[in-house]
């Protein structure tokens, strides 16, 4: 059966930073090829991917994960009928109760006075619900509820019928983020959703050394005969020329997904706009780990994008052997030529080569130059809008 894969790779160097460190503070990394390389976890990049989500798609089609999912579906029930707002809370918590399976509770946490604070109900675990669902189950709950008695709707939802309702609320109408990152209800397996994106752990291409900035603070109302330093510390950087790589099953996508709800919309529309917005929020977004300490504000040197009929595939494997700095310094222009030799080589060997009007390239400046036999150069704007039109008719065609 052919299939929608789109593959992203790009080429990105970022100066001294920190982008994604571990618990002791130190920049994460990883073993490749034997040395060590700098590393940026996938859950990193998809955090500041679902971030810039929300200055590319209304929130409408955007998801909230978090434990106060009680608080989140009380103020859609607010929303609703303002006269529900002193009970809107227990309202919220008895439908999540029954709609995700869930054990829904007052958090363990202490107050000052060792006393229990009084907080609203959450659950066990990071919930990753839909505005679309939210709303859903706040209608629910305002119906069942007949004014706001939180018996009146236990017994409601006790209803077979209802039930069901309930868990439709929560297994349909999947937010963007939801569709692309998957979402796992650990109490309703039934109500998982296998993501349609992977995301490969950012990786430098060459061997990455840790380093530690020693650093002072000078008190401002220190006097000249109080030598010192009011503060003094240290933070663990690194500075790499990174291989990023996701892949999205475009299909499994649309299925998350489903069809257009607006009329006159085009069934694939809901798909459409979430790759493009994936494309541009994956490619530009940034980790903002220790960002105000290293203002390492940087954007791709090179991004190629493929649209595959079988499987996805990485080209990590060309920086197994690290790159060596070239003769001026840098690394990215090695890492182009490894690029424009590897790719070629491995989908010919594997019969995966891309038709032309499937394949493009971004890039910028003269390090990238061996990368324009890889695919049509175009700027980013059109990468997206083209990438996004090529994804429509193929959906369309099977739809």
């Amino acid at each position: 059966m052919t299939r929608t894969i789109l593959d992203i790779h790009i080429l990105q160097t970022v100066p001294p930073s920190n982008l994604n460190r571990d618990d002791t503070g130190t920049p994460k990394s990883a073993y490749f090829g034997g040395v060590r390389r700098a590393r940026v976890s996938s859950q990193a990049w998809k955090r500041a991917t679902r971030t810039a989500f929300t200055e590319l798609l209304p929130a409408e089609v955007l998801g909230v994960r978090t434990k106060k999912v009680t608080e989140a579906l009380a103020e859609r029930i607010v929303l609703r009928d303002k006269s529900l707002e002193s009970v809107a809370v227990e309202l919220a918590a008895e439908t999540l109760k029954v709609a995700t399976g869930s054990v829904i509770e007052p958090p363990k946490r202490r107050a000052k006075n060792d006393e229990a604070e009084a907080a609203a109900p959450e659950s066990k675990y990071l919930m990753f619900l839909s505005v679309r669902q939210l709303d859903a189950l706040a209608e629910l709950a305002v119906e069942g509820s007949d004014g706001g008695n939180v018996k009146t709707l236990e017994k409601y939802l006790k209803d077979k019928e209802n039930k069901t309702k309930a868990r439709q609320a929560v297994d349909t109408g999947h937010s963007v983020d939801i569709a692309l990152f998957g979402r796992m209800v650990a109490d309703a397996s039934d109500l998982n959703v296998d993501a349609a994106t992977q995301v490969a752990h950012a990786l430098s291409v060459h061997r990455s050394d840790i380093e530690s900035d020693y650093y002072t603070a000078v008190d401002d109302r220190s006097r000249d005969d109080e030598p010192g330093a009011g503060m003094i510390g240290s933070i663990d950087f690194n500075s790499a020329t990174l291989y990023r790589y996701a892949a999205v099953d475009v299909d499994a996508l649309h299925r998350n997904l489903g069809s257009g709800l607006r009329e006159g919309e085009s069934p694939t529309a809901p798909a459409e706009k979430a790759v493009g917005a994936f494309l541009d929020a994956f490619i530009t977004s940034l980790p903002t780990g220790k960002i105000n300490t290293f203002g390492n504000h940087t954007l791709p040197s090179a991004v190629i994008v493929k649209i595959r009929d079988s499987r996805p595939i990485s080209f990590v494997n060309a920086f197994e052997e690290p790159v060596p700095k070239s003769p001026e310094g840098g690394f990215l222009r090695e890492s182009c030529e490894r690029l424009a030799e590897f790719v070629p080589d491995l989908e010919r060997q594997y019969g995966q080569t891309c038709a032309d009007d499937t394949c493009w390239v971004f890039r910028v400046g003269s390090a990238t130059e061996s990368l324009a036999t890889l695919g049509t150069r175009v700027p980013l704007d059109i990468l997206i809008r083209e990438v996004t039109e090529s994804v429509a008719g193929r959906l369309g065609s099977v739809a």
